[in-house]
């Protein structure tokens, strides 16, 4: 059973862009590597931009940095 964990800082992707999304990357994962639609499972974990760091900064801190 293929298992695709999508994990992104917030904020919280709207239930429309989350079903796009599932719908999407199960049919990426049809088309591409020919699995079973009906056995591929995704998740979407949504985490705060203050717990997630890149390059030794927070998100949250990252985007300050930017503006």
């Amino acid at each position: 059973m293929p298992f695709i964990n999508v994990k992104m800082a917030g904020p919280e992707p709207t239930k429309e862009q989350k079903a796009k999304l599932i719908e999407e990357m199960t049919d990426v994962m049809v088309r591409v590597l020919g699995k079973q639609k009906e056995r591929v499972m995704i998740v979407v974990e949504t985490h705060e931009p203050d717990s997630i760091g890149i390059g030794g900064k927070s998100i949250e801190q990252i985007k300050k940095d930017i503006k």
